[in-house]
């Protein structure tokens, strides 16, 4: 046995957790601290290609939102509103695993939405009424209307989504980019997640951790009420000029240690501390959304102080500008089920796309007049689609879609994806892709090949497997079609 065995065998729990950070306090530190940290260049050996994309904003509708309802027209269901599915539908129902459709209720109806659509922009890209604002961008967007997931409850397709794996464990998207790539800002982090709607989405943090990767990769959760980020301001009373000896002090120890043990995690505390100390200074003026000129509050909606989309989608626009490569914004509520009037697709999903209709306009008219469009690839998605049938869930008056993983829309812009454009279909009735189908990896592979990352060759070995976000085969593709 090696020295370095014998010291861990004779490591106990005490000694791990006395070490690690000076008690419970350092441990928890640390761990908030493994969020914060700049990996500065790319990961060393790995293929890169030219990039078209510098940064990337994610805005994710958690909860699903109903694509029939705001992009995906279906006229057939408008026509057979509220009438028996088709005998054929009826069969391909009995096989599915569905969610929350009872067919001992009896035979499920067609859910025509009830908001108008109309065609906008010189593509004639459709949109519904709900999102007058984003319309106006139709000129834009690349509109993809299918995509396919596998999965068909939140947590595990959020995992999927963003760690290529329905299970814990994986490492997300932006650490991967960031493991990658690095970071472009030594004083922020490379990956900030952004929160609102009230809660965390329902796959948690394990959507913005690094699973297997070192932990410096993994997101930092930013916030915009109290604190930007917990336990990163010094305790109060201690000047700053003593914070910096304590660290030196503490890097001094760790640096021993990661002298005589080689462990990589070490390293990676060591930088932890130093970001840290320099974000007390960084984080707090990019987050200082005051110093935003009146008419551009004006134009995302924002409410200083309180958490909001509209704050999330200004934040994002202030953080890619200062160098932070990945933004992860998760917006919660989308569960339209139809249970009650809050996720009624009648009542409630009016409110959901106005809160953020206008900010999302807002961010890309002024990522536009920064000329950083071109460089940002912003997309919108939910986890997995809606059902074109009325849930109807213990036979509910209110009009709601059960969860459903054949098709849904999500949409992009800048990064070099072509704009004004609209891919794939789905049937009559909105249940199956018919022509261009696009899956979860291949929007992973497609968004790392903007990047700059071969996603075949971006691989981290665990567990005996080279792991990868787009899974352990070939068979995901760059969709090609989607690029300008």
């Amino acid at each position: 046995m090696n020295i370095q065995q014998q010291y861990l065998q004779s490591t106990t729990r005490r000694h791990f957790l006395g070490q690690g950070g000076y008690g419970l306090g350092g441990v928890a530190l640390a761990s908030l601290m493994g969020q914060t940290t700049s990996a500065k260049g790319p990961s060393p050996g790995l293929p890169n290609r030219p990039a078209k994309v510098k940064r990337v904003i994610y805005l994710h509708m958690a909860g699903s939102p109903p694509q029939h309802d705001m992009f995906d027209y279906k006229p057939k269901l408008v026509e057979h509103n509220m009438q028996p599915c088709p005998d054929e539908l009826l069969e391909v129902l009995k096989k599915e695993r569905l969610a929350f459709i009872n067919l001992k209720q009896g035979r499920p109806k067609l859910l025509g939405t009830p908001h108008k659509f109309a065609k906008h922009g010189e593509s004639g890209q459709e949109f519904s009424e709900l999102l007058p604002n984003l319309a106006k961008h139709a000129d834009d967007l690349c509109i993809v209307k299918s995509m396919w997931t596998d999965q068909f409850n939140h947590a595990p397709a959020q995992l999927f989504l963003y760690t290529g794996s329905p299970r814990f464990g994986g490492a997300s998207m932006g650490s991967w980019i960031t493991y990658g790539l690095g970071s472009e800002n030594e004083n922020l982090p490379g990956f900030v997640v952004l929160i609102s709607g009230g809660t965390d989405p329902s796959g948690g943090k394990s959507l913005w951790g690094s699973g297997f990767l070192p932990s410096v990769y993994q997101g930092v959760q930013c916030r915009t009420v109290g604190e930007p980020i917990l336990y990163v301001s010094d305790p109060k009373g201690m000047p700053r000029d003593v914070r910096r000896r304590s660290l030196d002090a503490i890097r001094k120890l760790n640096q021993e240690e990661l002298e005589r043990l080689g462990d990589p995690e070490t390293e990676a505390r060591i930088s932890q501390y130093e970001l840290a100390f320099r974000m007390q200074m960084a984080v707090p003026e990019v987050m200082d959304m005051a110093q935003e000129p009146k008419h551009v509050h004006e134009a995302y909606g924002t409410e200083p102080g309180q958490e909001s989309f509209a704050n999330n989608c200004l934040l994002a626009r202030r953080m890619v500008e200062s160098g932070v490569r990945y933004v992860q914004l998760f917006h919660y509520g989308w569960d339209m089920h139809g249970t009650n009037a809050s996720n009624d697709i009648a009542q409630g999903l009016p409110g959901k796309c106005k809160e953020i209709d206008r900010p999302i306009s807002a961010l890309l008219n002024d990522l536009k007049e920064r000329g950083m469009l071109d460089e940002t690839l912003v997309i919108w998605s939910g986890e997995f689609g809606r059902t074109p049938l009325n849930e109807e869930r213990n036979k509910s008056k209110f009009l709601g879609r059960d969860h459903h993983p054949h098709c849904f829309t999500i949409w992009m812009a800048g990064g070099g994806v072509k704009a004004g454009y609209t891919h794939g279909q789905t049937d009559d009735l909105g249940y199956f892709v018919t022509d261009g189908k696009v899956t979860v990896h291949d929007l992973q592979a497609t968004m790392l090949n903007q990047m700059g990352i071969d996603p075949y060759q971006l691989k981290f070995p665990y567990q005996g497997l080279d792991q990868r976000l787009i899974g352990p085969s070939n068979d995901p593709i760059i969709q090609q079609d989607l690029l300008a």
